[in-house]
């Protein structure tokens, strides 16, 4: 192990760790309610990756991207997508302006997406030629235009967001651009109790000013702390196990993933999973990713990527319930202990 690559010591970690904790908290109490989503975003955006909101219309998701985008000191962008959305609108365009000197130039006007977080607001209403515009800056977070290409502010985060009715008349995301979001989080409603402290706090849904906000400087921290999260050999296993195993022709794969599984997940998601469980790991104060790590981010980084079959649709199965079967029988170790023995006393 290298200098550069050796574990992280207490003194580096926990301030680390303090910060997201302070963002966490900031969030839930600007935010009221959905806690674990909060976190998700958190670790979606250590990780440098985009997000999908998945929930319907009014529950909050332009409040969550705008309050984010506070504590952090963000510049934040909002577009809304719909079937008349042109490529142009969203990545810049290029205009004919007069210049000083009396001639006539080219000037590119930057579009929404330069910026530090852009807010993608029911991104399945735009047609295919405009979502897949954002391919580029979601990979390669660049624009390329009349053969150029110009980078993309640094952090550049995508928050999409898509509503799970009214369908007639959207554009489902392709598998390959589904591929490219780290996450697809379900945006749940609140309880009760949640809405009545809504209703009493926050007239007319006005979101109250963060009482802390991270500067650059505390996100740059975390950035490098996170490059610096181990992530041990027998863990990184697991999580080629885990996305080998979503292939019905693989040999762990599960009963469930061999009836209901059309494609499993790409490489990309064992990348993706691996990221998340560091960023996991870093919010628990711990420098080395652990088996734990790897359980709670596999869900929301693989349920987009997983295709069924039709008889899943027949069976009323969803990719929740198969990936909860494939957590739950795949030994984390791959050691095939017998299951009266335990890994401590193997």
């Amino acid at each position: 192990m290298t200098e550069s690559s050796a574990l992280l010591k207490p003194a580096e970690l926990e301030p680390a760790t303090e910060i997201t904790h302070r963002i966490c908290e900031q969030m839930d109490r600007c935010l009221l309610g959905r806690e674990s989503l909060h976190r998700l975003v958190v670790i979606g955006l250590l990780s440098r990756g985009h997000i999908l909101l998945e929930g319907l219309p009014g529950l909050g998701k332009t409040a969550l991207v705008r309050t984010i985008g506070n504590i952090l000191q963000l510049d934040f962008n909002r577009v809304q997508f719909t079937p008349d959305l042109m490529p142009g609108d969203v990545l810049g365009t290029h205009i004919l302006q007069q210049t000083d000197s009396g001639q006539r130039e080219m000037i590119f006007e930057p579009g929404p997406v330069f910026t530090n977080i852009l807010l993608a607001d029911e991104i399945n209403r735009a047609s295919p030629k405009t979502q897949s515009a954002m391919l580029e800056t979601m990979q390669e977070r660049s624009v390329t235009l009349r053969g150029q290409t110009r980078e993309l502010p640094d952090p550049f985060f995508v928050i999409a967001s898509q509503n799970p009715i009214e369908m007639e008349g959207t554009y489902p995301l392709p598998e390959a651009q589904l591929d490219r979001f780290l996450f697809r989080v379900l945006f749940d409603s609140v309880d009760a109790e949640v809405l009545q402290r809504i209703i009493t706090e926050r007239r007319q849904g006005d979101l109250p000013t963060p009482s802390w906000q991270a500067s650059k400087d505390d996100l740059t921290y975390l950035f490098s702390v996170m490059e610096r999260i181990f992530l041990p050999k027998p863990v990184a296993g697991y999580i080629a196990r885990l996305v080998a195993a979503t292939h019905p022709d693989n040999a762990e794969a599960t009963e469930s993933v061999k009836k209901y599984v059309q494609y499993g997940t790409s490489p990309r998601a064992a990348i993706a999973m691996g990221e998340a469980a560091r960023a996991h790991a870093l919010i628990d104060g711990r420098p080395t990713v652990g088996f734990e790590d790897v359980a709670a981010v596999a869900k929301p980084v693989m349920n987009h990527r997983l295709i069924l079959n039709y008889q899943a649709r027949f069976d009323r199965m969803d990719t929740s319930t198969v990936l909860g079967d494939l957590l739950d029988q795949l030994d984390e170790t791959g050691l095939d202990l017998p299951a009266d023995v335990s890994l401590q006393n193997a």
